[in-house]
């Protein structure tokens, strides 16, 4: 199969599994394989190849300069005619990415759950003071960092970035010492995540619940793979949406391709690939408001007792 058809990670089947433990943290355990034989560094690289495909466009979707650091020197040059639905899904999420930080007064927080080879950090014009946690697999993306820097790539000016291992053991605590609050806003997006099964993917939604400010936003991806061994889930995909993000405390909205393709003016081949795009809301408190709400709660409680001695 060559690039232009491969699909991206959420169709490799072989991922790391999470495990859930009592204090909300996601671990993985991951197969020892040889880098030309890791599924992961395969299902990046075709995404990274459909990226750089795009950019060779007359009028492309979006510009990634930096993919071609990422593909075979001998990967195929020819364009071809019709949009693949994840290069449709990439441009979204870019502008929703952009759109949000830049109109949003104190949202300085991205959080992106990637397949390790993720370039939004360096190629999207991010405002100053950004900053940036990048959660993936670390093999994929030690491969992928030693790359950008044999082409020099460059965040812009002002912004921090930061790498969370996927296989970390606890990722809120990592997110957390590396400076990420909860009390304040944030925007999340996923694509080309690992993601093998509806449970890895709750698991995420309550991660992301934990740790995201309400009203914060959640974009991206979301493998109808995961659907699909559900007959009844099939035949009602948008009820079964709303409810699991629901459940998690998230107002979801999916996106049609078809609407993304009118914007663009441009034709797409679905051919097998069913992501379902979707823009969600959180509409819970994260832990770190509640504990903030807690710690002064308390305060308040405290002074009246002690107003409450004196007048005695």
């Amino acid at each position: 199969m060559g690039f232009a058809q491969a699909f991206p990670a959420t169709y490799i089947s072989i991922y790391p599994l999470f495990i859930r433990t009592s204090q909300r943290k996601l671990s993985v355990c991951t197969a020892k394989l040889n880098g030309d034989n890791d599924p992961l560094l395969l299902a990046a690289t075709a995404s990274a190849s459909l990226r750089y495909q795009e950019t060779l466009r007359p009028e492309p979707l979006f510009l990634d300069p930096y993919a071609a650091c990422f593909v075979p020197h001998n990967t195929p040059k020819d364009v071809i005619q019709d949009v693949h639905p994840y290069c449709l899904a990439t441009k979204f999420i870019d502008d929703k990415l952009l759109g949000t930080v830049s109109l949003t007064d104190g949202l300085k927080q991205l959080v992106l759950l990637t397949d390790g080879m993720d370039t939004r950090p360096y190629r999207l014009n991010w405002p100053t003071s950004t900053i940036i946690f990048d959660i993936s697999p670390e093999s994929v993306f030690k491969i992928a960092a030693e790359n950008l820097k044999g082409v020099r790539a460059k965040m812009p000016r002002g912004c921090i970035f930061y790498h969370i291992p996927l296989e970390s053991s606890d990722i809120e605590q990592a997110m957390q010492f590396k400076g990420y609050n909860g009390s304040r806003p944030s925007i999340w997006a996923l694509q080309g995540f690992p993601v093998m099964t509806l449970a890895n993917f709750e698991e995420v939604l309550s991660m992301i619940s934990s740790l995201a400010m309400k009203g914060s936003l959640f974009v991206g991806e979301l493998p109808v793979c995961l659907a699909e061994t559900d007959i009844e889930i099939k035949s009602n995909i948008r009820q079964w949406v709303d409810k699991l993000f629901l459940s998690k405390g998230f107002r979801v909205e999916m996106i049609n391709y078809e609407r993304v393709t009118e914007s663009c003016g441009r034709d797409f081949a679905s051919g097998n690939y069913n992501n379902i795009l979707f823009v969600a809301e959180q509409l819970l408190h994260s832990d770190d408001q509640m504990e903030l709400w807690r710690r002064e709660f308390q305060r308040v409680e405290n002074e009246g007792d002690e107003e409450g001695f004196e007048e005695l």
